[in-house]
């Protein structure tokens, strides 16, 4: 597997345009190809650049498993300042020094990155604009997912949520259950795992297609995968320079777009 397409490069930073279905590092069970490990076959340098993760080997990550030091193992991930979902698309920074990957972490825990998704949603959400504010835990129902709803467990972190309604729309051959949609514009001022996916989930209103949290929901618009495009990032290089860097949409985000006649420069 290449590379994804670089979307902007300078000395200290790399900005790909991450594809659907490629994991951004290992997580300790699978075994396919990840694109920390395509940076460190291409740039070995990258190596030395960031700091790797504790994950648990060889268990399902459920919060109710006795985890040993033997357990735990450590994952080297060169240059990744941040990720994404495996499913998701756009745009994604990897550093190019240590320099620049301790100056953009701390950009990430000011929270003075600003990150635009897109994403479609299943229904009409009832305000037009708004913040989300929900702490997010482990679900307790599903060890994979995670909830901002009664009955979630574990350590709950503050998760903050902006969202726009940018477009509604019906699909009147679909029953009149599911042919209500939306096209968002989603900010997270936080970065939890699965924080926009969960959030929608909150707001009863589940991205399109996502296998985890619209489960009752149908495929649709198109879609064989969570429905989220991370749409545009802007962040300061260790030089001073502000960059604002977008991602072009993936096909599947551009033929839905046509169908339903969303322009897209909302």
């Amino acid at each position: 597997m290449e590379l994804p397409e670089i979307l902007y490069e300078d000395d200290f930073v790399f900005v790909f345009n991450k594809p659907a279905g490629l994991l951004v590092h290992p997580d300790g069970r699978t075994k396919e190809v990840t694109l920390s490990d395509m940076l460190a076959k291409r740039y070995p340098e990258l190596v030395a650049v960031g700091e790797p993760q504790k994950v648990k080997s060889d268990t399902d990550e459920s919060d109710d498993i006795d985890v040993t030091p033997s357990d735990i193992a450590l994952i080297a991930r060169p240059g990744i300042v941040h990720r994404l979902d495996a499913d998701t698309t756009g745009v994604l920074i990897v550093a190019k020094t240590q320099e620049s990957f301790l100056h953009l972490k701390q950009q990430f825990l000011d929270h003075t990155v600003t990150k635009v998704y897109h994403a479609f949603v299943y229904g009409h959400p009832k305000k037009e604009f708004g913040t989300i504010e929900a702490a997010i835990g482990r679900s307790g129902k599903d060890f994979r997912a995670y909830s901002a709803q009664r009955g979630a467990r574990g350590e709950k972190k503050d998760a903050i949520t902006m969202f726009r309604v940018l477009n509604r729309f019906m699909d009147e051959d679909l029953g009149d259950e599911w042919k209500r949609f939306s096209f968002m514009e989603l900010r997270p001022k936080t970065g939890r795992t699965h924080q926009l996916r969960v959030h929608m989930k909150y707001m009863h209103h589940p991205i399109v297609s996502d296998p985890l949290y619209a489960k009752e929901a149908p495929q649709e618009l198109g879609f064989t995968r969570t429905a989220l495009h991370a749409r545009s990032i802007r962040f300061t290089t260790p030089d001073g320079v502000v960059q604002t860097v977008e991602a072009p949409y993936p096909t599947d985000f551009a033929q839905a777009l046509r169908t339903y006649k969303i322009h897209d420069n909302v």
